[in-house]
């Protein structure tokens, strides 16, 4: 299946899951889902795949075990391609009836790859590496995010814009578009191509600097 964009009936299907999140709904509609949403998704990611990689694509179903919220579905459909033997830095893609979002960047880090990406952030050459980077992004559009602390963590000489780095314990890019017709042409396929290319540099820095934790998975 080639990608000839996301038909407006996904879009519309999320919409009418927003207003009534039941498996009735569901039900009924999963057929629109699985042709209007999940199909065109993956034939784009098919199309991504000799550049990126191959992509996951999420369950559609929510985890609600330790959520107060149990409504059952998510309310958007998104896939993320994380390289293997890069250790950490991935490309995230999402549709919704909000429109289209993209990511790129770490949006988890344990506590030694914390270590190694303060590290990296207070090194000369590989801090300025990184501001570098994350001023090209922002210059682009694309918002810096990420989990932070609220201050400076002790032990550390750099200047100001590092030090704002440093407060950071996960580091990404986004930007989201509104629904507009060129979502419902290949053109979103190109604004997901051109953006996870941006995110590149993001995802070397971090795999270079930062990498594949440590620890052991039984204490995670």
């Amino acid at each position: 299946m080639t990608f000839q964009g996301f038909p407006d009936a996904g879009l519309v299907f999320y919409e009418g899951l927003e207003a009534d999140n039941s498996k009735t709904y569901w039900t009924r509609h999963k057929a629109v889902y699985e042709e209007q949403v999940r199909a065109p998704l993956q034939a784009m990611l098919d199309e991504l795949a000799g550049e990126f990689g191959p992509a996951k694509v999420f369950r559609p179903y929510r985890d609600v075990r330790f959520s107060n919220d149990k409504t059952p579905y998510k309310t958007h459909q998104g896939a993320v391609v994380a390289r293997e033997g890069s250790g950490v830095g991935a490309w995230y893609v999402q549709i919704s009836a909000e429109g289209l979002l993209v990511a790129g960047g770490a949006w988890r880090l344990e506590s030694d790859q914390v270590d190694r990406f303060r590290r990296g952030v207070a090194d000369g050459v590989q801090g300025a590496r990184l501001l570098d980077e994350l001023g090209t992004l922002s210059a682009a559009g694309y918002g810096i995010e990420g989990d932070r602390l609220t201050r400076v963590p002790k032990g550390f000489d750099v200047d100001d814009a590092r030090a704002a780095l440093l407060r950071h314990k996960s580091l990404h890019a986004s930007r989201r578009w509104d629904p507009a017709d060129w979502l419902h042409d290949r053109r979103a396929l190109d604004e997901v191509r051109a953006a996870w290319r941006a995110f590149g540099p993001l995802n070397r820095w971090l795999a270079d600097n930062v990498g594949a934790t440590t620890r052991d998975a039984r204490r995670r």
